[in-house]
């Protein structure tokens, strides 16, 4: 039997959305209880994100935190955009891009500390946090509404046996559940396959965002410098691009993201990172620096008509979980923060009318019709520009739609659709070439094993494998022959090998201990055979400052 307990609110992930709903529920009404269930080690180990902060959420919710000691404080100074070609660039001039795309006024932030600072605010002000509490199941009522989540079981073997420190983990129950796990949250998933929440959405889109913090040299250093550039080396193979953030302490944020809607199965998102970082502009700025940490975390990407229906009986999605990402100024947590915010004021509002555990449909309508809405139409078809028509043309295209919905509120291509998933999106490896990748130098390019040693990441290795393949047989029988498996590619973790046991016999093998909770693999496999679940509490990556 699973021990219960019960509160007003129960929150599933510690990131800037889940927090800012505690806290704004406790500003609210200081006699609620309420709870943030977090799967992490600590708030903010698995947070990995850009960052340049909006800081729209943050001004919502502790108006005067400038006053505070929040490790926000970084200001942007220089914003540069450029097209890169693989010997050179091109400066993209800065009144050529919509006003959205102006960084004034945002701060470069590491995600991770300001989650962490969040987290202490919550608990200043009564939320219970519990780190390492990974939320397994959902728990429903005999009429299937959510009534809790299933937290904090311990103890399974690799072969799902209970050992003799076997815990059952905890009915955590409360009169409203929030979701906010972040991108592809395995718990908002299964709500949205129950439910059928995404009936009148388009497909949701991602991107693989990849991101190093190094400390550089002070002479190449410019504090609140903000750098992007599209183009070389992804080229026609990939749609992405790059960001190079100069946070304090002569430290970058160096990131590259990979539109993962990419039909060539040999596409090596790692390696185009690496590849990227020989750039002579980027090698220039790195040599003689010191790499001090490595992650990697899809981005949703489908933006205003990808929203599933957020409200179900029982809670709210909230955040990355909702897909509230501004793609094209690669900004989300200022929208996730709106949306625990909103969440927040609409489910205090029906405890405090005797409702508890119905359906709170007036968040759709706020969150498409409120603040995060108004960021998100704008640019909701720069990203199916993109995927139609490719770089140059998105970026013509693309623009002249931004800049007419940024003056007059309407988007001249109305909306325009997705099409199929990401993992639709590839094709038979036969239709095209092997890429060839230059092999890293050690210096300014790592391979995929050593980078992960910078992430932190750990699995108890004594408990069942929480990447679960539909059909054991479909890597080999399938996805070998037909996609040359791209798994062994499309990982920035490098979990999942293809061994030859013997001539033309072969194995798929899951190295799960390396991996960095990004979802890939549970979004781009072409056969839809991978489900990503959470591990054991605490286990995955430890990001100081991400």
């Amino acid at each position: 039997m699973r021990e219960k307990i019960d509160y007003d609110l129960v929150i599933v992930g510690g990131g800037p959305a889940g927090l800012s709903a505690a806290i704004k529920a406790k500003q609210i009404d200081p006699e609620l209880s309420v709870v943030v269930l977090e799967k992490g080690s600590e708030i903010g180990s698995h947070i990995l994100s850009g960052a340049v902060l909006d800081t729209s959420g943050i001004d919502l919710l502790i108006p005067d935190w400038k006053e505070t000691d929040i490790p926000i404080c970084t200001k942007v100074s220089e914003d540069l955009f450029y097209l890169f070609g693989p010997a050179g660039q091109v400066k993209i001039p800065n009144f050529l891009l919509p006003p959205l795309m102006n960084n004034h006024g945002n701060y470069i932030v590491s995600m991770g500390n300001v989650c962490r600072w969040l987290a202490g605010q919550a608990e200043s002000l009564g939320v219970d946090i519990f780190p390492g509490m990974a939320c397994s199941d959902m728990v429903f009522s005999s009429s299937g509404e959510v009534i809790g989540v299933i937290a904090g079981e311990f103890g399974l073997d690799k072969d799902g046996n209970k050992t003799e420190g076997y815990e059952p983990g905890m009915e955590v129950l409360g009169k409203y559940v929030l979701l906010s796990e972040g991108v592809r949250g395995s718990l908002t998933k299964i709500l949205i396959e129950r439910y059928k929440l995404d009936a009148q959405s388009q497909p949701q889109k991602y991107g693989l965002g990849m991101k190093e913090i190094w400390e550089i040299d002070p002479k190449f250093h410019k504090e609140g410098r903000v750098l992007h550039s599209m183009g070389w080396p992804l080229g026609s193979n990939a749609g992405g691009g790059s960001f190079c953030y100069h946070a304090e302490n002569n430290q970058i944020y160096l990131g590259f993201v990979v539109h993962l809607n990419y039909e060539n199965p040999h596409v090596f998102p790692y390696m185009e990172f690496q590849k990227f970082k020989h750039h002579p502009m980027i090698k220039e700025m790195l040599n003689g620096g010191k790499r001090i940490s490595y992650g990697a975390r899809a981005i949703t990407e489908g933006g205003y008509q990808s929203i599933p229906k957020l409200a179900f009986p029982g809670g709210l999605i909230l955040g990355c979980s909702a897909g509230l990402v501004n793609v094209p100024r690669i900004k989300g947590n200022h929208n996730a923060m709106l949306s625990g915010i909103t969440a927040a004021e609409i489910a205090c509002k029906a405890i405090k009318e005797g409702f508890q555990n119905t359906e709170l449909k007036e968040y759709d309508k706020e969150i498409k019709d409120g603040k995060v809405g108004s960021d998100l139409k704008p640019v909701k078809n720069v990203k199916p520009i993109w995927s139609r028509f490719g770089l140059l043309a998105s970026l013509i295209i693309g623009g002249i739609d931004m800049w007419i919905a940024n003056l007059s509120g309407i988007n001249i291509f109305g909306t325009l659709k997705h099409g199929k998933s990401d993992a639709k999106s590839t094709k038979p490896a036969k239709n095209f070439k092997e890429i060839e990748y230059p092999k890293p130098d050690g210096k300014i390019s790592f391979d995929r094993l050593t980078n992960v040693s910078f992430s932190g990441t750990n699995h108890e290795e004594n408990q069942p494998c929480h990447l679960f393949l539909k059909n054991k047989n479909i890597p080999i029988k399938k996805n070998l022959p037909l996609f040359a498996e791209p798994a062994q590619r499309y990982c920035p973790a490098g979990v999942y090998e293809v061994l030859e046991k013997r001539k033309n016999s072969f194995t798929f093998q899951i190295n799960s201990q390396n991996c960095v909770h990004c979802k890939t693999c549970d979004i781009k496999d072409p056969s839809e055979n991978i489900t990503w679940k959470t591990p054991q509490g605490g286990d995955g990556p430890n990001y100081p400052n991400m």
